[in-house]
């Protein structure tokens, strides 16, 4: 598969003569279509100019850098904006214009391109609002948003031109830790749904998690932490082959005495246990990686044939007693993590008993949780709530069906035809919980 973006060999400096400063050496690095890529390093290490020139901000000064196969290094002007106009930019601030209402600063970017019909830009802004959440603050100034909301706001507006490549500069530093994660979370999942790649410059060691790849500048050299674990790995074994062949190693152990041998052994079979132990969690962990992305996939698409507005897919964590969203809230609307005691709302009733639940209006139900419809802005009319079962029949994760569209409420019919999705998604959720705890 062809990399979106490609850089190989880049140098780059500041200044001239005396006052020269190089910032980059030889950065070669890939991202591939749906990767999600941390950059991270120092301040000042260069992770905003690696930045600046993957987007064509900054002219190319040795090496390549090829952007959806274009070459930007000695491309004209011509070239160079085409590659822009097709890169959803994030920083580190909204940079909102606060004359403009919410949906105008989404649609502003559809402009560059040249004329645009007003009612096609207005219907996309809209309809970018509706993925992150904030349809109904569509018409409101940006002053009138919290800082978590602006937020979200930039990134519809880096969505609304349907970019293949995100470049994102410290997008959740001004945000809590809860906000921050929701803020990736949402540009994850909603740029691959639209088949793109994120590179996203980060200190914020919060959501290295959230990653399939973290790249680290060290004294302007591209690092991956990859590459880096196979040389700690390779390290660990470097007692055992110390001597470069096996006569040599055998003369060595040959020479040892008995104190000597047996320390050697049990540095040996820890070091291998160890190693045995980070490919492991590594095969682990690309694999989950893997799941996350298919579990999106499945939970999107299961939400448009059941014509919700939401779908939300909660892990039940019996351990901490908690419900956790697998993939957020996924569907055509919003795309928030979301937490919350066993004991509350109908998602936890419905963890609790195993019992399914159908409300036509959901505030009329006292276990209703409402808490999360506060902090979303979000209105919950009609629910079908269904328990998720693993083959011995123990509800492992509840999946939630809210508002039903062009009805009052879900049928049974609309219960039956859920119940078909959730045989094989709780076979697969309760393999990958299996793989994540290998």
């Amino acid at each position: 598969m062809e990399p979106i973006l490609q850089l190989r060999g880049v140098d780059h400096a500041f200044g001239t003569g005396a006052l020269r400063r190089q910032v980059l050496h030889g950065v070669s690095a890939e991202i591939h279509p749906g990767e999600i890529v941390l950059l991270t390093g120092p301040s000042g290490s260069g992770k905003t100019t690696i930045l600046t020139l993957s987007g064509g901000l900054r002219s190319v000064q040795a090496g390549s850098v090829r952007v959806f196969g274009e070459e930007l290094a000695g491309a004209n002007r011509a070239v160079v904006l085409g590659v822009r106009r097709r890169i959803g930019f994030i920083f580190q601030s909204p940079n909102l214009i606060d004359a403009l209402k919410v949906w105008q600063n989404v649609a502003l970017p559809l402009s560059w391109g040249g004329p645009i019909d007003p009612a096609e830009a207005r219907a996309r802004a809209w309809e970018q609002l509706d993925l992150v959440g904030l349809r109904e603050h569509a018409d409101k100034l940006p002053n009138q948003l919290s800082g978590g909301q602006r937020q979200r706001v930039a990134i519809a507006r880096a969505l609304v031109v349907r970019p293949k490549l995100i470049l994102a500069d410290e997008p959740t530093s001004a945000l809590d830790r809860q906000t921050g994660r929701d803020v990736v979370e949402l540009l994850q999942v909603l740029s691959r749904h639209q088949g793109g790649a994120i590179l996203l410059v980060t200190h914020d060691n919060r959501i290295l998690d959230l990653a399939d790849r973290t790249l680290s500048l060290e004294d302007g050299r591209l690092v991956s932490r990859g590459r880096d674990a196979a040389r700690m790995a390779g390290q660990l074994t470097a007692g055992v082959a110390a001597m470069g062949n096996p006569v040599a190693l055998a003369r060595e152990v040959g020479s040892m005495d008995e104190a000597a041998f047996f320390g050697f052994l049990d540095d040996s079979a820890a070091e291998i246990e160890e190693v045995r132990a980070e490919i492991e969690r590594a095969r682990a962990g690309a694999a989950a990686a893997r799941f996350d992305r298919v579990l999106v996939a499945i939970t999107i698409k299961a939400g448009q044939l059941m014509d919700a507005d939401r779908v939300t897919l909660f892990v039940v964590d019996r351990a901490s007693g908690k419900l956790r969203s697998r993939v957020a809230q996924a569907g055509t609307d919003a795309l928030l993590s979301i937490e919350m005691d066993m004991g509350q709302g109908i998602a936890g009733q419905v963890a609790r008993t195993g019992k399914v639940v159908r409300l036509r209006d959901a505030y009329v139900d006292p276990a209703f949780h409402a808490g999360v419809d506060q902090r979303t802005g979000y209105r919950t009319r009609s629910l079908l709530c269904l328990p998720v079962t693993n083959p011995e029949g123990e509800v492992i994760a509840v999946a939630q069906l809210l508002n039903k569209r062009g009805a009052d409420e879900f049928s049974e019919a609309d219960e039956a035809r859920f119940r078909e999705f959730l045989g094989p998604l709780g076979r697969f959720l309760g393999n990958l919980l299996v793989v994540e705890g290998a």
